[in-house]
């Protein structure tokens, strides 16, 4: 997959490619079933797919007060996940404030028609652009008909009657719901991390933890069954995400044990992809009740990973975990 990172230097092969254009923060369902669109119609025409986007994403720029801003898919992930589709190429857009103040007309007009000439441009089901988002699918379609390209505006994906989109899955992810947003993304969120000393109190208790530092979104406070790839290999685990109330910490953080594993990570990175949710955050009255209660998170987490895995030996698991490269 090539990508572009200077709009005026785009190749000639490009020329009348396939396009759609989005943040494609997550590359959820619905984001890859715009991709599949626009692969199989290039492929069909004997043309190119291409997906532009943006960096950094236009909320950081655009609305610059609302902090923090979390990201499903920092940039290298998302091209990743781009990647994993078959698409062609990307054109990334440096997006700027000078950049914002470019109305719909003259993005249309300047860059997809002035430096693409493409033949069709494929949109999701409630895109926007341009100054003040003056730019819509029905605009897109009148610009077509002027200059010559076709639009096709692609319905929502929905699973379980909710409809997948960035939103939706931030929302859930801070919520804790980290099921529902593996549903709408197609395979289970993961965060990558380096993993970093902590204050070791896990390995006191006989549940040595692995406390990871990532600059993802990160799901709210709790313990969650989840699987943790390390160095290409995958194994079962729970991660306990909070304050460790039980001996008053003040800052929140990500402490990872994996299931019969033993050996130094420190330093090291690690991917974890949540599976579900096991029980909010709790305060204990000291270490051995803390213990009691880790043993049985660790059996429940057993059980849910067990199942998943023959889900997917009976080919019942629909949702594939890209890890992606960092």
């Amino acid at each position: 997959m090539k990508i572009i990172r200077d709009i005026d230097n785009i190749p000639e092969d490009l020329t009348g490619s396939i396009v759609t254009i989005g943040n494609f923060d997550g590359v959820h369902l619905g984001h890859r079933k715009i991709f599949r669109n626009i692969v199989k119609e290039a492929g069909e025409r004997n043309k190119k797919s291409v997906v532009i986007t943006f960096d950094p994403h236009p909320q950081k720029i655009i609305h610059p007060e609302r902090r923090p801003f979390f990201l499903l898919t920092p940039l290298n992930e998302k091209l990743d996940l781009i990647r994993s589709c078959d698409v062609d190429a990307v054109i990334l857009i440096t997006f700027s404030i000078e950049f914002a103040e470019i109305t719909a007309g003259e993005f249309v007009e300047n860059i997809l028609w002035g430096k693409l000439r493409l033949s069709k441009l494929l949109v999701g089901y409630d895109y926007v652009f341009g100054k003040g988002k003056g730019g819509d699918a029905e605009f897109l379609k009148t610009s077509g008909r002027k200059l010559g390209f076709q639009v096709e505006e692609i319905d929502a994906v929905k699973t379980d009657g909710m409809i997948s989109s960035s939103t939706g899955i931030r929302l859930a992810i801070l919520d804790g719901n980290v099921r529902q947003a593996s549903e709408m993304l197609g395979r289970p969120y993961g965060v990558t991390g380096t993993v970093v000393k902590g204050y070791r109190r896990g390995t006191d208790i006989g549940y040595p933890t692995a406390n990871i530092k990532s600059e993802k979104v990160i799901p709210a406070t709790g313990v969650y069954a989840i699987i943790a790839e390390l160095e290409g290999i995958r194994h079962q685990g729970v991660i306990n995400i909070g304050y460790n109330p039980t001996f008053g910490n003040e800052e929140i953080s990500a402490e990872v044990h994996l299931l019969d594993f033993e050996g130094d990570i420190y330093g090291r990175d690690i991917t974890v992809l949540f599976i579900d949710r096991l029980r909010d955050e709790m305060k204990f009255k000291g270490p051995e009740e803390l213990a009691r209660q880790i043993k049985r998170d660790v059996e429940k987490a057993r059980e849910i990973l067990s199942s998943r895995a023959e889900d997917k030996e009976s080919g019942t698991d629909l949702n594939p975990a890209p890890t992606a490269k960092r």
